[in-house]
């Protein structure tokens, strides 16, 4: 452990503001005489004391709970005490000074805790691995009751498990591997009566199943950016007002309302969907400077999107010119968006039209007619986007927390397991070759779980997190 690690740490663990309770953290070694020494007595393990806080003079400053947790029996694996009182910010900052001022001699080096320093530790001295320590800021930062649930299950080591079961199956297939390599005299073939091809199809499947579980937890953390885009008065506004429940955006009949971006989050099925609103697409002299830049910025969101709703103005279907104004937002989109982001074409003012209309479009595979003022086909469009995001309907249950990083790591896992099998079944000369493709394989599933992981990334990781976390 580093020098910096071992330096008791002490901060404010509730978040900052008023409350009803506030908690005051102290993580280190050997701090049975800090605790004597700031409490003035001996604290029983892992229970409750009610007792005064005391300033320098004796008076007290505070009442409350002390909670007393002798390492390796806590959370960060070192010895931690928990000042559980009122949770004023004056008072906590007053306990804060209280602690470092009783430090300067019954524990030296007392400092206050960096962000994320608390978690760091239990990872370092092997209480979470690197996946459910990274948990615990998400368990933090979910906005909706699945992605707590998601975090929760990676926390409590779901996400983990199953690395390791990818893992522990890799490196049985790598000690046949190398087995062959170290004995070649040997007349029986190894791999084949160890049915290694076999083995590696059946990780690859499993590995299959854990990065689509995984893509699930990611997109319950980040959600997906969904950019509504369309000509002026095509009812963009009006359907991000739909969407949302609220009236977030001005509405009116005048061509470049919305000027500028206007963004909601909003969940359907427990998934966070980040949907902006846009200034309305068009080429004429009559867009004055404001609205140039509102319609460039509007381009710069949709490049960002992880999804388009292209939405098309029913009452306006017959004009040549909206036709032409349309299949050039077509070209821009086609222009500016990757392959793999989905514009989902919504036509929208189904109260304003009549049924042959409909009929013609409904024939349409991927088109989708709604109406935002009257809400008509909002449900087929949230499922719709649903669908886009990559979301299984029911299939929230057994989805762990994921970040980008894993699923990167996951990626890279596939593409050695794939040129492993490539190997394997061309029954190559150079097993060296098939023996480093699953270490690489393997040392991509350890960053992880921070079985293997550069120290710059641990630095990333936990500066992300709160103080006294």
């Amino acid at each position: 452990m580093l020098a910096a690690s071992r330096d008791p740490i002490v901060a404010i663990a509730t978040a900052p503001g008023r409350g009803g309770v506030g908690i005051v953290r102290v993580s280190g070694r050997g701090l049975a005489p800090f605790v004597e020494a700031l409490l003035g007595r001996v604290l029983k393990p892992r229970e409750a004391t009610y007792l005064p806080f005391n300033d320098a003079s004796g008076q007290p400053v505070d009442t409350g709970l002390a909670l007393w947790f002798p390492g390796p029996h806590s959370y960060t694996g070192e010895d931690v005490l928990e000042l559980q009182g009122h949770g004023g910010p004056v008072v906590l900052q007053v306990l804060l000074a209280r602690c470092l001022e009783v430090a300067r001699d019954a524990a030296p080096g007392l400092r206050p805790a960096r962000a994320g320093e608390f978690t760091e530790r239990a990872f370092l001295n092997d209480k979470l691995d690197l996946a459910q320590a990274e948990a615990v800021a998400d368990l933090i930062d979910a906005s909706t009751e699945a992605a707590a649930r998601s975090a929760s299950r990676s926390l409590a080591g779901v996400f983990s498990s199953r690395v390791h079961e990818l893992r522990d199956a890799l490196i049985n297939l790598r000690m046949l591997v190398e087995a062959t390599l170290d004995f070649p005299e040997e007349e029986i073939d190894f791999l084949e009566k160890a049915d290694a091809l076999g083995q590696l199809q059946r990780l690859q499947e499993a590995l299959a199943t854990v990065q689509a579980q995984a893509r699930q937890g990611a997109l319950l953390r980040d959600g997906l950016q969904v950019v509504i885009a369309g000509q002026p008065n095509a009812g963009k506004s009006s359907l991000l007002n739909a969407l949302a429940g609220a009236e977030l955006a001005i509405v009116t009949p005048v061509a470049g309302t919305t000027r500028d971006v206007v963004q909601q989050t909003i969940q359907i099925e427990g998934v966070p969907l980040h949907v902006v609103d846009t200034a309305g697409l068009r080429d004429s002299p009559d867009v004055d400077e404001v609205e140039k830049i509102g319609i460039e910025r509007a381009w710069g969101r949709i490049g960002q999107a992880d999804a388009v709703l292209f939405v098309h103005d029913l009452s306006r279907r017959d004009s040549e010119t909206y036709r032409d104004g349309d299949a050039s937002i077509q070209a821009g989109l086609a222009s500016i968006l990757p392959h793999a982001v989905p514009v989902l074409h919504v036509w929208n003012k189904l109260d304003q039209v009549d049924d042959g209309v409909l009929a013609s479009l409904r024939a349409q595979a991927d088109a989708l007619v709604i109406s935002a003022r009257d809400s008509t086909g909002l449900d087929v469009l949230r499922e719709r986007l649903l669908k886009l995001a990559g979301w299984q309907q029911h299939g929230g249950d057994g989805v762990f927390m994921a970040r980008e990083r894993h699923l990167q790591a996951l990626r890279r896992v596939g593409e050695h397991l794939d040129a492993a099998h490539d190997l394997l079944r061309a029954r190559a000369e150079h097993l060296d070759l098939l023996a480093e493709e699953l270490r690489l394989g393997q040392h991509a599933l350890s960053e992880i779980t921070g079985e293997f992981t550069a120290d710059d990334l641990l630095g990333e990781i936990f500066s992300r997190f709160c103080i006294g976390k």
